[in-house]
């Protein structure tokens, strides 16, 4: 495989379970990605979805073990398979393929093929919940996370096939694609293993009464970013979240903390910050605060058309007058105006608070601004360096800061 070549090669592995119809969103997914994607079912998995769905779905073949004992190029096919392939996902991954994986068993295409593979490899089990909770199947759990190349993405609570409730359902494709994503920019790289990340994000609000505040249009999107490239590069992960609760996958597998205001988001970032080896402050936390607040609703006529306002302690200047030296504390810096403009404030920042870096973007853009789905930024150190990224994906940004880092 050439290293120059752009990773753009999923082999989707599918084992026998109904949770093999969510896997026909990520391969139709990827294809419209341009990514190629080919599919190798198991005699189970096709029971429930056909191969032909999936050779549709990804414009290849679609393999079963019929296949297994047919050249491809002239060469054994699971070997083909798996030199092709730059990722290999699992899912989802049966009681019974989880078995054969932990203990090496080869003995269709699919089993085959794992065994002959070197590059990362993304599983995502599926089962009912007595299943899943039998000692014999957690412990080829945990034994197949040991494994150097293999990624678990772990199963969730909810309503199952069987009408049971409990843990057990796959991954929804939604995070499965993030996975992927990340795994295809860094190459499966789990260079965070083993550190703990510190996240905040959202917008702040300061409430005048029950129902009104003051606050931004920060939806917390870049942040949420960050805390998924973290985990998904190996680390454990908190998040400090100010928002819509929506934004946040059921299924997100990090320590996550809700908060409204400034104060709410101080204190857990001080909790949070005590045991962190990286704290992102991605957050867009409020500067003032109204100094009348009440409790209950007030009517309209006894609302001051004149607030006074308070500023509101800097958090991130607090976790840096407090950091350890082998602590790396990050700081956002959200501008309008013009680049030059905007890393001059950025650098400004940097300084007066005592940051090791800083993450500064243009919010006053349709692509770069509040809420959307891209963005653009500079990275800034303390000590000069400076890089800046083309328009990306929030969770490819975020990979790019902390390759920076």
């Amino acid at each position: 495989m050439s290293v120059n070549r752009p990773l753009n090669r999923v082999l989707i592995g599918i084992s026998g379970g109904i949770a093999a119809y969510k896997v026909c969103e990520v391969v139709s997914t990827l294809a419209k990605q341009g990514i190629e994607v080919r599919v190798i079912l198991t005699k189970s998995a096709a029971e429930f979805v056909t191969p032909l769905t999936f050779a549709t779905l990804s414009r290849q073949p679609a393999y079963t073990d019929a296949d297994f004992w047919q050249p491809s190029n002239g060469r054994p096919l699971h070997i083909e398979l798996a030199e092709w392939a730059d990722l290999i996902v699992l899912a989802p991954v049966s009681a019974n393929t989880l078995a054969k994986i932990a203990y090496g068993i080869a003995d269709n295409l699919l089993t085959n093929t794992l065994l002959a593979a070197n590059c990362p490899v993304l599983f995502a089990p599926a089962m009912n919940t007595t299943m899943w909770l039998q000692p014999s199947v957690q412990e080829n759990w945990r034994k197949v996370q040991t494994f150097a190349n293999y990624k678990a993405i772990a199963p969730t609570d909810g309503i199952l096939a069987c009408d049971a409730v409990g843990v057990g359902r796959m991954a929804e494709p939604e995070i499965i694609l993030e996975y992927i994503a990340s795994f295809l920019f860094t190459k499966g790289d789990q260079d965070l293993k083993g550190k703990q990340i510190l996240v905040n994000a959202g917008g702040t609000r300061e409430y005048i009464d029950p129902v009104r505040f003051i606050g931004n249009p920060a939806t917390g999107k870049q942040g949420i970013a960050i805390a998924k490239a973290a985990l998904h590069r190996g680390a454990s992960v908190t998040l400090i979240f100010a928002g819509d609760s929506s934004l946040l996958n059921a299924d997100m597998q990090m320590r996550t903390i809700c908060v409204r205001t400034a104060k709410e988001m101080h204190a857990a970032m001080n909790l949070g910050f005590a045991t962190a080896d990286i704290a992102i402050a991605a957050a867009a936390v409020g500067d003032v605060r109204s100094q009348l607040r009440s409790n209950s609703k007030l009517p309209k006529a006894e609302l001051p058309l004149k607030l006074e306002l308070e500023y509101i302690p800097d958090i991130v200047a607090d976790l840096a007058s407090r950091k350890r030296p082998e602590q790396i504390l990050v700081g956002f810096a959200a501008q309008t105006g013009t680049e030059s403009e905007a890393i001059a404030a950025a650098q400004d920042k940097l300084h007066r608070k005592g940051l090791d870096a800083i993450t500064v973007n243009l919010v006053n853009s349709e692509q770069t601004g509040f809420g959307t789905d891209t963005n653009q930024a500079t990275f800034i150190k303390a000590n000069g360096d400076m890089l800046s990224t083309p328009l990306c994906s929030k969770l490819e940004l975020a990979h790019r800061l902390f390759d920076f880092l």
